[in-house]
């Protein structure tokens, strides 16, 4: 590090410095003779030598993209002068092991243990939507529910959670898109967090519950209950219904009370959104951390969002534990090439503005430091989109970079705990599981305090070590496990997040 109040080197191999505060043109960098060419924000990139055209910039130890044009010592590296650069994922399998820290096997948190064995961090009702068509009268219920104070009486149940989506019909009955939905809504259907659920379709749609009703495999604690609007005799007659079906279902979940449980039945969606230059530094880095202090306790934490660690998928194919590991990874990589291609995209359509205003440039600045999340661990496995998660450790499930559409994957896969680091500010919730916000720098963190449960960017203001901070963000994410609110949970987040990939034509 140089200069903590200034800027940062990241690597001693690379050639660019990050700027911790904003510039002025002229301002020369204390330690070395280099003059600032222009202003340049907090978080963007400055040339730490001169630059040919075509030259591969380096930040974090990696390539994230070559020169467009000459680049002076001290000028602002950004879009107008860095382009993408190819990359190398031809990387040796298992050649990057680690030893992961000492855990404490006497550690636990206070969750509901479902009937398959499986462990809640909340305890909602769920009322699930097997098409849009549906949504409103869902919607309709929980409303009518939340008036006659349904719920009063039952202290221990955490709400009635609707889920509401944009698809269910206008699809083909079979094929990618079809399953990857009924894997969302089966995973859903019998997600720890649920103590129980009511279905609700309108009766002629393409996703059709009678096909549940064989399919789902329920681990709630009470019976999945039913109905159609068309079958109840409109929408009056189904909310009554439905009213009448959340009683006896509240009855039960209401009976499930908190244990202590291990560490290891946490399972723990991670991602990044709103990201800025600082993402890779401070945030993700120490979730990197807390991620290997819940491998370490046997716990699962699941890397997503593939378009997002293109560029960077070197540094996990190292260490996947196989050849098989590696090569579904690849795989997945390739699908997202070829789909992107097809659809008139390409693989560099990120960073977003917002990501490139807070200093990311290329898709492979970005997936660096989105891949520090995963931390150390081994990669155990690799998923499909809201495929059932059976392996304990660093597993990655492949998903859009779209959070809310990425969370809703993980949260299918069996995720009771989400944590979400952010520099540019991102608000949401992924009911019915908790979301930890982890703010990568200090002036948003304050800006946006009753948004954000975590500061890391005391990092860099401060001085205080990645390792201590992972540290933090362990110790809150057992409290939270154990019920303490999040700040999207105090605020109610979490009504809209529900976003399924839709894959397919829409017909």
């Amino acid at each position: 590090m140089s200069n903590l109040n200034k800027f940062i080197q990241l690597h001693p191999s690379d050639n660019v410095f990050i700027m911790l505060s904003d510039v002025k043109a002229g301002e020369v960098l204390e330690g070395t003779n280099i003059h600032l060419g222009s202003n340049t924000p907090r978080g963007h990139k400055v040339a730490s030598v001169p630059l040919a055209k075509g030259v591969e910039v380096i930040r974090y130890g990696q390539v994230i993209g070559k020169t467009t044009d000459a680049v002076e010592a001290g000028e602002h590296i950004h879009s107008h002068n860095l382009g993408m650069s190819e990359h190398d994922a031809s990387e040796q399998i298992q050649s990057a092991a680690s030893v992961l820290p000492d855990a404490d096997p006497s550690r636990t948190f206070q969750g509901y243990v479902r009937r398959n064995g499986q462990v809640g961090t909340r305890n909602y009702i769920g009322i699930l939507t097997s098409v849009n068509c549906a949504g409103s009268v869902a919607r309709f219920i929980t409303e009518a529910a939340e008036k006659s104070g349904l719920l009063d009486a039952y202290a221990n149940v955490d709400g009635i959670v609707p889920i509401i989506h944009s698809t269910g019909c206008g699809m083909s009955s079979s094929g990618e898109g079809f399953d990857t939905l009924h894997r969302v809504l089966n995973g859903y259907s019998s997600h720890p967090n649920f103590g129980g659920i009511l279905m609700v379709g309108l009766g002629c749609e393409v996703m059709q519950i009678d096909n549940f009703n064989q399919r789902f495999s329920s681990n709630v604690d009470s019976p999945i209950r039913y109905m159609t609007i068309q079958a109840e005799g409109g929408t009056r007659k189904t909310i009554e219904k439905g009213l009448e079906e959340l009683k006896i279902i509240a009855e039960l979940t209401s009976r499930m009370q908190r244990t202590p449980v291990p560490v290891s039945e946490l399972k723990l969606g991670m991602q990044c959104g709103g990201s800025d230059s600082y993402s890779g530094i401070t945030a993700n880095p120490a979730l990197g951390v807390a991620s290997d202090l819940l491998v370490a306790h046997g716990a699962t934490t699941i890397l997503s969002e593939t378009p997002e660690i293109y560029g960077a998928e070197h540094l996990l194919l190292q260490r996947a534990v196989s050849d098989e590991v590696g090569s579904k990874l690849r795989k997945r990589l390739q699908w997202w090439e070829h789909y992107t291609e097809i659809n008139g995209g390409e693989m560099d359509n990120n960073p977003s503005p917002g990501n490139k205003r807070g200093g990311l440039t290329t898709i492979l600045e970005k997936s660096l430091g989105a891949v520090a999340k995963s931390g150390n661990s081994p990669l155990q496995n690799v998923y499909q989109y809201a495929e059932p998660i059976k392996t304990k450790g660093l597993v990655f499930m492949d998903s859009p970079g779209y959070d809310p559409c990425s969370v809703t994957g993980q949260v299918a896969s069996g995720a009771n705990l989400v944590a979400f680091t952010t520099g540019r500010g991102s608000v949401s919730g992924f009911k019915p599981t908790p979301s930890i916000k982890i703010a990568t720098n200090t002036e948003m963190y304050q800006r946006m305090s009753e948004d954000m449960d975590i500061n890391c960017g005391d990092i860099i203001t401060e001085g205080v070590s990645v390792e201590e901070k992972g540290r933090e963000i362990f110790e809150l994410m057992i409290r939270v496990a154990s019920g303490e609110q999040t700040k999207s949970e105090a605020q109610g987040f979490g009504g809209v997040e529900f976003v399924p990939w839709q894959i397919g034509a829409v017909m």
